[in-house]
């Protein structure tokens, strides 16, 4: 492995200098088969009757036929979304400017300049960052869009946002992707460590703003994805993005147990309920166990999903910190409330920098944190 600033510069020079939308083998090119001379059997001995063979629907010795390309949302739900809504009222930013023009940025700059320059320090090796809760419908997948996104906005190396969820995750929509087409489950089957980074891109859904996503399926029901296909993929993909975001399935499932005790850091998402923070302590205090100290490098990304949660949220906080692990309050965000893709102009202010605080809390203990 090469350091970290010639692996960098060598993989983006592979990707401005090539086409990133094609595989460079297509996955249904038929590959020859070399002719099979029998050999001749002794004229005094009969041949032997070889059972027969069952009749194959997929040939070996071929590559996967190419899937169909699958909308994320069917066209006939996707009129009800509407107009995405900002994340702050008009009131709300309204008096955050005028409080602007007579405050001194001083500090909020100072403190903005420290946590870009922790999302964006270098690496030598691929970092993955697992996020999971203790059950869906908490905002999991929003979290890791929203990591995703912040990443491909502060680094200038590759980035990957890798579904690793049940059959209908959200990722895909979060993400902004119109239509997917390859999976985890594909892509496990063709990579091989001959290939380049443009090779793996062109099975990805390249990202509006930057980066690029690997769904754990076409949005379907069916068999959800397994330890050894997310060990695969994770494995193999190391090598060519900085930075993998891995929206995992939710606790105790196999492979959410296996993402967070591989990741480099992990990101446990806590809505802003009691039976979600006591639950979430409970995860903290199992990763407490690992023999590996997994809680020096986790993260917890404390969510609010409506604007009337009554729970104190000072309370809440002190409650998971109490193991050691710092905690990132995402406020209430009309935007996300809406559902659809993420559009990070339209997030509040507060949800940004809380974005952006959780990427480089995350960062750090990936990078520093052993």
């Amino acid at each position: 492995m090469t350091q970290g600033g010639d692996w960098q510069r060598d993989v983006l020079r592979e990707l401005a200098d090539s086409p990133h939308d094609t595989p460079s083998t297509p996955p249904d090119t038929p590959v020859p088969t070399p002719p099979q001379t029998p050999s001749p059997a002794p004229a005094d001995v009969p041949a032997p009757t070889a059972p027969p063979v069952p009749r194959q629907t997929h040939d070996p010795r071929r590559p996967a036929p190419t899937p169909e390309s699958v909308p994320t949302v069917d066209p006939r739900l996707a009129i009800a979304l509407g107009r995405p809504q900002h994340g702050d009222s008009v009131v709300r930013r309204t008096g955050r400017s005028l409080r602007q023009l007579t405050a001194s940025a001083g500090q909020d700059v100072a403190e903005q300049t420290r946590l870009a320059q922790e999302v964006q320090q270098p690496v030598t090796t691929g970092r993955v960052i697992a996020v999971t809760s203790i059950r869906g419908g908490v905002g999991k997948s929003t979290i890791a869009a929203l990591l995703g996104r912040t990443f491909n906005h502060y680094r200038h190396d590759p980035v990957l946002t890798l579904e690793a969820d049940a059959a209908l995750g959200t990722l895909p929509v979060r993400m902004g992707a119109e239509s997917v087409r390859w999976s985890c489950a594909d892509l496990a089957r063709i990579l091989t460590p001959a290939m380049q980074l443009t090779d793996v891109t062109g099975y990805l859904v390249p990202v509006t703003d930057g980066g690029w996503l690997l769904p754990a399926s076409q949005g379907r029901v069916g068999a959800p994805l397994d330890v050894r296909t997310y060990r695969t993929v994770t494995l193999a993909l190391r090598r060519y993005f900085a930075v993998t975001v891995v929206d995992c399935e939710t606790l105790p499932g196999d492979v959410a147990r296996t993402a967070m005790d591989t990741a480099h850091a992990r990101v446990v998402v806590a809505p802003m309920t009691a039976e979600g923070v006591d639950g979430t302590r409970q995860v903290l205090d199992w990763l407490a166990q690992l023999p590996h100290g997994a809680l020096a490098t986790t993260v917890v990304a404390l969510s609010a999903a409506s604007p009337d949660a009554t729970l104190d949220a000072k309370a809440a906080t002190a409650h998971l910190r109490e193991p050691g692990v710092p905690v990132v309050l995402l406020p209430y965000d009309r935007h996300l409330a809406q559902g659809g893709p993420i559009h990070t102009a339209m997030l509040g202010q507060d949800t940004r920098a809380a974005a952006v605080r959780l990427a480089a809390e995350v960062m750090h203990r990936a990078v520093r944190v052993r």
